[in-house]
């Protein structure tokens, strides 16, 4: 059995971190965006 490669053990937690600052990054903006909806409608 062959072990993984070296380029592997950077290469997938690197995808894993780029994936979760991305969906991070989406979902903060998601919420500020539900927020700010929010706060409009209770000032009409």
């Amino acid at each position: 059995m062959d072990w993984p490669t070296l380029e592997h053990l950077f290469y997938i937690p690197g995808i894993l971190l780029v994936g979760i600052a991305f969906g991070f990054r989406l979902g903060a903006k998601a919420a500020r965006d539900e927020l700010e909806k929010r706060r409009r409608q209770q000032m009409e």
